[in-house]
């Protein structure tokens, strides 16, 4: 059992830059403009950063008065902002199907041969906006498209991203944004990615990002591995345990064996409802986004990006 779950890594031993097939067009104004105007509402994440500030603030759609995806465009390039278009598996089909070629062609070092259940976001962003110091739950690949993305991956260790402070975001009771010291950089990895380059890195790596170079756009992927599930369960129940007044050893320290129980209990855990957070949170989907699809253009409603 251990020596067949140390064979399925989540993520490359270091993080590790390829390159990929997704089409520019994707990225295009044309293309942007029309996927903006036909995506579900639902499905849509806004957020204004203010020069300065690592904290993005939650925008409602109404509330930019978006007559068109044109206009929404070019509110994206002249402002502070980002959106996050949620479940492109099921919402953006098109791009999906590029996204699942390109995991297809993957070289094997990047540790994505047993991944499943993976999940995307596309991520279209201003120039100068950042995405704070921060870990994924799940594994994670960054597909970019347009601009220029720079990227610090941090060391996994208690200096930058503390054992607990995982726990406690994992259980979803803590955000996944971190704390960070700005002397922390000289140890990081750090790279510039341009269109046609996806960067991958370790399970629950730390890492930040920054616009230096005009308007970015990026698919993000999230994706489950049978390692990856029994790590993240292993904190989940060290989590609960901790609280419970539990000394906790350090999971790297913690053998494929022990994680693999630790695993298994966190799952009794949530049964007997000993943490709420316990379950993996549900994915924004078509299926579970409460009502039906919405459209921003009031004035010649379309059909959404699912058809």
């Amino acid at each position: 059992m251990t020596r067949r779950i140390e064979g399925l890594t989540t993520g490359p031993s270091i993080p590790t830059v390829v390159d990929h097939r997704l089409p520019a067009y994707f990225a295009s104004d044309e293309a942007l403009i029309d996927i903006l105007e036909r995506y579900p509402a639902e499905l849509f994440d806004i957020t204004h950063q203010e020069a300065g500030e690592n904290l993005a603030r939650p925008l409602a759609i109404e509330s930019l008065e978006w007559a068109d995806g044109r206009a929404a465009l070019d509110a994206v390039k002249t402002g502070r902002l980002s959106i996050v278009l949620h479940a492109c598996e099921e919402a953006h089909p098109g791009l999906w199907a590029e996204v699942m070629r390109s995991f297809a062609n993957l070289p094997p070092w990047i540790g994505t041969r047993h991944a499943h259940a993976i999940t995307g976001r596309l991520v279209i962003s201003s120039p100068t906006v950042a995405v704070p110091y921060r870990f994924e739950a799940d594994g994670a690949m960054l597909f970019h498209l347009r601009g220029v993305k720079r990227v610090w991956i941090y060391p996994q260790t208690d200096a930058f991203l503390p054992q607990d402070e995982m726990e406690s975001a994992i259980l979803h009771k803590a955000t996944h944004d971190l704390r960070r010291t700005p002397h922390t950089d000289a140890e990081a990895y750090r790279f510039e990615i341009v269109p046609g380059q996806a960067l991958a890195w370790q399970l629950h790596a730390p890492h930040r990002m920054e616009n230096p170079e005009g308007l970015c756009v990026s698919l993000m992927a999230n994706y489950q591995s049978l390692a990856g599930q029994i790590t993240t369960g292993a904190h989940r129940a060290n989590g609960v345990l901790r609280k419970r007044g539990w000394s906790i050893r350090p999971l790297a320290q913690t053998g494929w064996a022990h994680r693999t129980v630790l695993w298994s209990v966190s799952h009794i855990f949530a049964i007997l409802g000993m943490a709420k957070g316990m379950i993996d949170s549900v994915p924004r989907t078509l299926r579970t986004a409460a009502g039906p699809p919405q459209s921003r253009k009031k004035s010649t409603p379309r059909q959404t990006a699912t058809a």
